[in-house]
């Protein structure tokens, strides 16, 4: 008869269990999600330099969690990195940006016309609902915030929908770099106007089952919306 040996385990002291939680929180910091979100919203500026000390301290990691984080976004286009200059967030100029928006355009067109073939229309029933009356009184308001979240709605509902992976990778990247300037056209003189009745027409169209108008819509948004760009670009950029 064989026998077994129980081993008693101790309960871990108080010092211990913080110690296992802080090292525990360090390692679920996605520190190359923190650092896009605050890079594509804003909160770190164009030119901002990034430096490894600082974020190992801030988030508790060690320096090579850092600058793995920090190639991940120069992949992404999100930062720039040079020898004893460390990593500086990347600037937009006009000429890059209105190079992007051609693409915008193509993509988002797309996009639009995937998601209208892959849904049932009445699926886009509390799309048509949100951009009638809840978004039409904020933009009465002047309550463009609202409006920016609103379309991020449709947005995050369209790539879904329109399920390419590759797709909403390349349009991840582009929005990493233009959430900031999407918010800024926004609030120029009669935009949010014109944007709430596009995307009314786009996802009207959606709701109509008509793929290939919901595409020409969105492209013409997307057109407007460089437009109005090109018109303020000294207030934007």
């Amino acid at each position: 008869m064989v026998a077994t040996l129980e081993l008693s385990r101790r309960p871990m002291s108080r010092s211990a269990t913080v110690a296992a939680a802080r090292q525990s929180k360090k390692e679920s910091v996605n520190l190359e999600e923190i650092l896009r979100q605050r890079i594509s919203e804003g909160e770190i500026s164009p030119g901002t330099k990034l430096r490894e000390t600082a974020l190992a301290g801030e988030f508790g990691v060690n320096r090579a969690r850092v600058r793995q984080a920090l190639g991940a976004l120069e992949q992404r286009g999100l930062i720039e990195r040079t020898p004893n200059q460390g990593a500086v967030v990347s600037s937009l100029d006009a000429a890059k940006l209105f190079q992007i928006y051609d693409i915008f355009e193509l993509l988002e067109g797309l996009c639009a016309r995937l998601a209208t073939q892959n849904a049932e229309p009445e699926s886009w029933d509390d799309l048509v609902e949100l951009f009638d009356k809840p978004l039409g009184e904020a933009v009465a308001s002047g309550n463009y915030e609202t409006l920016f979240n609103g379309i991020e709605t449709y947005r995050c509902r369209v790539i879904e929908v329109a399920n390419n992976p590759m797709l909403a990778d390349f349009l991840a990247g582009i929005y990493d770099k233009t959430q900031v300037i999407i918010r800024r056209t926004l609030i120029l003189p009669g935009r949010a106007e014109q944007s709430l009745r596009e995307h009314r027409a786009i996802i009207s169209a959606m709701r109509a089952g008509d793929p290939y108008e919901a595409e020409r819509l969105k492209r013409e948004n997307m057109r407007t919306a460089r437009m109005f760009l090109e018109k303020y670009q000294k207030f934007v950029l």
